[in-house]
């Protein structure tokens, strides 16, 4: 296909062909940008009508700034959509500041901080090597709103792209902007804090991490032990960083480290290690931080905002503080519409990914790491101590079941054996556990979770209800 803007200033008819209503998803915007396999969905024809399509949008806004900023992770397909974007956003006069390799929060940031009209991420966080995604961030560094987003993805249904005759952009690199996010997290710090003595295992996923997490921990004084720290688009989350993490377990035992973190492709969630081997996910994130703010004076209403998927111990052990846990549906883009909505000022997901407002309004997985490891330096004690002293977790399970098709997956609650079954397990465990089924936004799976008191009762209705899915929905 070709992108002809000498002719009217229209796109050639083989946008209508490639990108018509017909091959396009219902929903091209997700939960968190686009999201997809690289090569099918995310073309370089899709990225630079995406990149048409933004610069449209973001070169009407009242705002002087005509600067775009664009990161990327390492995966072997960013390159290509990063520059394909690029070459839209400049066809439609603005100018692109590319950064590289950087964490998703450093492009929120430095979107904010810089005065540009808008950012974009390229990468897919956690997923695997041969996907890909496109994030956007308003001016203000919080994901694109949703009226912005209808309106690019309506841009390319209506194959409205018109450039700006001979007013082109630029796409100037410049990656030197990450140093002033590296400050940024240093400075978030209480004044006078440092790792001296500190030994911290970093497991960096072989994705946008590599460069500032071991620099920022090194530079406050820990010694840090590095694994999977090479930019390595190949291998970007495979079996490793926040969702697998043994290996790190494994070199905080050869070590003996004090802690760890596990960062996923974009770093924008952690997950931790006590020293003891002990997952420290975001329930346990969000009470220790949360006890801490509280403490300060610095919580309002002591409130804290989770998902649907906190565990019923971590809420009722806040509770026991004089807390409140508000619980919305799984994705941060609700758990900050919540904070937004009632002042909350520390809210997240039980998978690391964790907002304070305080300091950043994107979720930031280092930014996490360097509060966590600062609070067992304030309380003068070890993570493993501070774990053991926050609250017993309920016994949960979840699991991922594959379903290919989309229809079936996002309307599981219409599959009558299913909702039968969930009804049943429901009345069997009563008030003492609970049962949640949803279909995630990004991957082709549905995730059933179980969570009671009694782990014999976890594992039976799990596996109950996974088989419930394979049979009738997989």
């Amino acid at each position: 296909m070709s992108f002809d803007l000498a002719t009217n200033g229209r796109v050639a008819d083989g946008l209508v062909g490639r990108f018509g209503l017909k091959s396009l998803p219902d929903k091209l915007f997700g939960t968190d940008g686009i999201r997809g396999k690289a090569g099918e969905l995310l073309t370089p024809e899709l990225a630079l009508a995406v990149g048409m399509a933004a610069g449209k949008v973001w070169s009407q806004e009242a705002s002087a700034s005509k600067t775009v900023i664009i990161g990327q992770d390492s995966r072997n397909s960013s390159d290509m959509l990063a520059m394909a974007i690029a070459s839209g956003l400049t066809a439609m006069g603005l100018e692109v500041w590319n950064i590289g390799l950087c964490p998703t929060p450093c492009v929120s940031y430095l979107t904010k901080t810089m005065g540009a009209v808008g950012g974009i991420m390229i990468s897919a966080s956690h997923n695997p090597p041969e996907d890909n995604g496109i994030k956007f961030f308003g001016a203000d560094g919080t994901k694109l709103n949703s009226q912005k987003a209808i309106a690019i993805e309506n841009l390319l249904r209506d194959h409205n792209l018109s450039n700006h005759g001979d007013k082109y952009g630029k796409n100037v690199h410049r990656h030197g902007l990450t140093e002033h996010y590296q400050r940024f997290l240093s400075q978030s710090l209480p004044t006078n804090i440092d790792f001296q003595g500190m030994r911290i295992v970093l497991d960096l996923a072989w994705g946008a991490a590599v460069e500032i997490a071991p620099q920022v921990f090194a530079e406050l004084g820990a010694e840090v032990i590095t694994l999977h720290h090479q930019a390595d688009g190949d291998r970007i989350n495979v079996n490793c960083g926040s969702t697998h993490l043994d290996r790190m377990k494994q070199a905080i035992q050869e070590h003996k480290a004090d802690m760890g973190f596990a960062f996923d492709g974009d770093a924008d969630r952690v997950m931790a290690v006590d020293a003891r081997g002990n997952k420290v996910c975001g329930d346990y994130i969000l009470y220790l931080w949360g006890q801490y703010l509280q403490e300060q004076g610095q919580l309002p209403n002591n409130l804290l905002v989770g998902t649907v998927m906190a565990n019923l111990g971590f809420e009722l052990a806040w509770q026991e503080l004089g807390g409140q846990l508000l619980r919305t549906p799984v994705g941060d883009q609700h758990v900050q519409a919540t904070m937004w909505e009632t002042g909350a000022m520390l809210g997240g997901e039980q998978s690391g990914h964790i907002l304070c407002h305080h300091h950043h309004y994107s979720g930031d997985g280092i930014q996490t790491a360097l509060h966590l490891a600062s609070l067992t330096r304030q309380r003068g004690v070890d993570l493993a101590e501070l774990v053991a002293q926050s609250f017993t977790p309920y016994p949960q399970i979840l699991k991922n079941v594959r379903v290919e098709d989309r229809e079936k997956r996002m309307r599981w609650n219409e599959c009558e054996p299913l909702i039968g079954a969930i009804a049943k397990a429901e009345s069997a465990m009563g008030n003492q556990g609970r049962i949640l089924v949803r279909p995630s936004g990004t991957e082709p799976l549905i995730r059933v979770m179980v969570e009671a008191q009694n782990q014999n009762l976890v594992n039976h209705w799990t596996d109950n209800l996974v088989a419930v899915v394979e049979q009738h929905l997989a």
